[in-house]
């Protein structure tokens, strides 16, 4: 790729933990990031009647997260150094642990053919930002559970997790940003 090697980093965690707002404050700091697949998943499925939601047809729904993540992996610009994505197709695996479902091996082969970073930050739980919505309707215990996983998931895939501590947005932006620059 050029002259600079892209890394794609992953934000990872459960529901509710600020990803997303940091996702955001990155992206208006000029760095090419991509959305959660599942938010948005959950987001046209409603708009169209559809049954891949996760209250539904968890399956399905994982296999649109999986099509989602693998283009958003490919979306990575060139140019930048550091991509961020607010969760990769790992955290597919890890939800289909949680849900209890089997996992495919067209979902494993992914896990392999689109890598991260090997460091990865994990949001952990914030019950003081937690909040349901219209898309995220897990409990604080499913949130806290589905973070547990997503560190599980990543450690056994060989990542290293770096702890995302609380904070306002712009300190857990910078706090990413010094994390890789040791790197």
């Amino acid at each position: 790729m050029n002259s600079i090697q892209v890394k794609r980093v992953v934000i990872t965690g459960g529901p509710g933990s600020g990803k997303s707002t940091v996702i955001n404050a990155l992206e208006r700091r000029g760095f090419y990031c991509q959305p959660e697949a599942g938010r948005s998943v959950i987001q046209h499925q409603q708009q169209i009647g559809g049954h891949a939601l996760p209250w539904l047809d968890p399956a399905a729904f994982a296999e649109q997260m999986l099509g989602w993540d693998m283009r958003s992996w490919h979306g990575a610009d060139e140019k930048q150094r550091y991509c961020f994505y607010d969760r990769g197709v790992p955290d597919i695996l890890g939800y289909l642990t949680l849900m209890q479902l089997p996992i495919p091996r067209h979902l494993t082969e992914a896990v392999k053919r689109f890598p991260y970073h090997p460091d990865i930050f994990l949001a952990p739980p914030w019950e003081v930002i937690y909040a349901r919505d219209t898309e995220r309707k897990q409990s604080w215990e499913e949130a806290v559970q589905t973070a547990e996983i997503m560190a599980e998931t990543y450690s056994k895939l060989g990542y290293r997790i770096i702890t995302l501590p609380a904070g306002s947005v712009e300190w857990r932006t910078d706090f990413i940003l010094q994390a890789l620059e040791k790197r």
